[in-house]
């Protein structure tokens, strides 16, 4: 409200000027009545000249052309009338004004100034108004869009965000999977052999009793750290490869899972690639003595650099699938990191009732 009465009141100190100028020149009683009611009726439209632009300016226009004391006000609607409108409208608005104070230089004419430098006038003070608008006018868009600009940035900020901490998540519950549910599988088939093997004589007891005892020190110590990696993001966690796999071979072996593997590669792949490789292979065996404990599982490599690595884990199907919590999750997870390499994975249960883990990684030269 207040913005809008200050420009009333620059009109009327204007206005009132016009009319102390009028005393001053000795106007007659009728023109000096003409310039006073005309006075009014601008003083009272400039109030609604930012609600009613238009329509405010081009009665001020008609105003002008009986009296110079329209002109603060007119001249004001043509420069709001710049701000918020087109310049197609404005010049509209421009020209109603320019063609008022016209007919107001022509029966009205100011003393010592000819008529053309009157109309001179009057017309570059409108071009100059209606600039004036369009710049201020220009000046909002900008500054609007840039507002609108940042809004966006902040939004679009926002979802990185979220989506960043989605995927650390995501890649949290991977590696969590990854590093125990190997480990564990191992604890719980030690545990069930203690709980069904109630015959075993004491050193096979203290035997598997040692096994689960390294088993859950060394989940403890892997737990620490993926937990070690996630409170300091340059700590860099030891990755398992290649090289790796004899060892996880015979740690699937001493819990009776007998494995037959068969390394057809010429070299070692790439460590990114060995890593991957190595994932694959520890999520078979684990879901081997999951799903098929007891079962023999067929391990082979195959493929050269510039071709592409190929696994292929097997094992033969339970008659009757175990409703173990967790199924299928680990699957998911290495199917997006093989996925995340430029690789694809299947799986799928054959007709001879097998179980196969087939993946393809890409192997550069």
């Amino acid at each position: 409200m207040q913005i809008r009465i200050v420009p009333a009141i620059v009109v009327a100190l204007l206005v009132g000027l016009q009319l102390f100028g009028k005393l001053q020149a000795d106007t007659s009683p009728g023109e000096l009545a003409v310039a006073i009611t005309v006075a009014a009726l601008a003083c009272v439209l400039a109030f609604g000249v930012r609600r009613w632009p238009i329509p405010t300016a081009l009665v001020l226009a008609a105003l002008a052309t009986l009296s110079i004391t329209a002109t603060p006000a007119a001249t004001m609607a043509t420069a709001i009338v710049a701000c918020k409108h087109r310049l197609g409208t404005t010049a509209w608005v421009a020209l109603a004004g320019i063609a008022g104070h016209a007919v107001l230089g022509l029966w009205q004419p100011m003393p010592g100034l000819p008529y053309s430098w009157w109309l001179v006038l009057d017309v570059v003070t409108h071009a100059a108004l209606v600039g004036w608008g369009l710049m201020i006018k220009a000046r909002k868009e900008l500054i609007d869009s840039l507002e609108e600009r940042a809004r966006r940035a902040e939004a679009e900020q926002g979802r990185r965000i979220a989506e960043a901490r989605a995927a650390e998540r995501t890649a949290l519950a991977r590696e969590m999977h990854d590093v125990l549910a190997h480990r564990l599988s191992l604890v719980a088939t030690y545990s069930g052999a203690l709980e069904y093997r109630q015959d075993a004589n004491p050193a096979q007891l203290a035997k598997a009793a040692g096994v689960i005892r390294d088993g859950v020190h060394q989940a403890l110590d892997e737990l620490r750290e993926v937990i070690a990696v996630l409170r300091d993001d340059t700590a860099e966690r030891p990755q398992l490869g290649i090289d790796d796999l004899p060892a996880l071979i015979a740690e699937t072996q001493a819990t009776g899972t007998e494995v037959d593997f068969e390394d057809g590669t010429p070299t070692a792949p790439p460590p990114p690639t060995g890593r991957t490789t190595y994932r694959i292979i520890q999520e078979g065996l684990t879901n081997a003595r999951k799903h098929a404990p007891g079962q023999r599982v067929r391990i082979t490599l195959t493929g050269s650099p510039g071709d592409s690595l190929r696994v292929s884990l097997s094992n033969p199907a339970p008659d009757v699938d175990s409703a173990i919590p967790g199924t299928g999750t680990g699957l998911v997870g290495l199917t997006e990191r093989v996925r995340l390499t430029g690789g694809h994975l299947d799986h799928e249960l054959t007709a001879t009732g097998e179980f196969v883990l087939q993946a393809s990684l890409p192997w550069p030269t």
